[in-house]
């Protein structure tokens, strides 16, 4: 088998990214498969090539290693471009704040659900709009089931619960979507382990693996850390930043702490995610989100 870490150099990395590496990396290493690390940055505005080198220091600074590494997402739009011509698109010139605006109906975790606004457009009126449009896929009226390793059967109808989405930018930027279901096919990924954010988004990839003849991958998504509001924990926590984090913990602490949390050990000690592959099992691993107290800000 083959899994991957896929991080987003888009700013250093907290707890949260460091808690999903451990889960992917310990689900890879305990079935002797291959490690693949890839640096998604699609986005060309929040990117940066520093954050990307930090990115792979603060991972083996933590224990991990990872047996290949995937080129660069911004270095790989002839492959995308690829697949998306092999697709039913069509162009769209609604903007984010018309759509917003619009009384169109919103998913649970308040994603507009596109109402099919330019499906139709005629060429006429498509050569009338003056603005550079993004790229839709038209999905049909089914639903797609998804068997998640963790958090059981997820299920989303594409066309009421999501509807068309998005697979290219109108500044010419392919999306998630669609680079990370090429990506993985690309890589022989044949397991993804990522945050629980991102379970909406597996019914589409899967949808997607099937339209481009790719092999379906096995998903875990595992929880989201938060504070004790709720509130889930991201780059703007700075005290939970790794780089803060290391000035505080060794990496053994942080390790540890993480698979408590986790519920790969059943208390806490200082590890390393070698000392961790034998004891790793799936079932001992948390479904709902994680707390992260004031322990980690001492």
């Amino acid at each position: 088998m083959t899994g991957r870490f896929a991080p987003s150099p888009s700013g250093t990395m907290h707890l949260g990214n460091a808690f999903s590496a451990l889960l992917a990396w310990l689900s890879v290493r305990s079935q002797g498969g291959t490690m693949l690390l890839r640096m998604e940055d699609l986005d060309p505005q929040r990117c940066r090539a520093e954050y990307i080198a930090q990115l792979r220091e603060d991972l083996s600074w933590l224990g991990f290693d990872w047996d290949l590494e995937q080129p660069l997402q911004s270095t790989r739009t002839a492959a995308y471009l690829a697949q998306f011509r092999k697709l039913d698109t069509y162009p769209c010139y609604c903007s984010r704040d018309a759509l917003h605006a619009a009384s169109a109906p919103h998913a649970s975790d308040g994603t507009v659900i596109y109402p099919g606004t330019c499906r139709n457009l005629t060429p006429s009126e498509r050569a009338s709009r003056k603005k550079a449009p993004s790229w839709r896929l038209r999905v049909p009226d089914r639903t797609i089931e998804i068997v998640d390793g963790l958090q059981g059967v997820y299920s989303e109808n594409l066309a009421k619960d999501c509807g068309d989405f998005i697979l290219r930018r109108a500044d010419g930027v392919f999306a998630y979507q669609l680079a990370v279901v090429t990506d993985d096919a690309a890589g022989g990924v044949t397991e993804v382990t990522r945050g629980l954010d991102l379970l909406s988004s597996s019914p589409r990839q899967r949808y997607l693996q099937e339209l481009l003849g790719f092999a379906q991958v096995r998903y875990y998504h595992v929880p989201l850390l938060t504070d004790e509001t709720g509130r889930r924990l991201s780059k703007r926590d700075g005290d939970l930043d790794l780089s803060a984090l290391r000035l505080r913990m060794t990496a053994p602490e942080i390790i540890g702490r993480l698979a408590f949390a986790a519920g790969v050990l059943d208390h806490f000690e200082p590890a390393t995610p070698e000392s961790l592959v034998p004891i790793f099992d799936w079932k001992t691993v948390r479904k709902d989100s994680i707390v992260i107290g004031s322990e980690w800000k001492v």
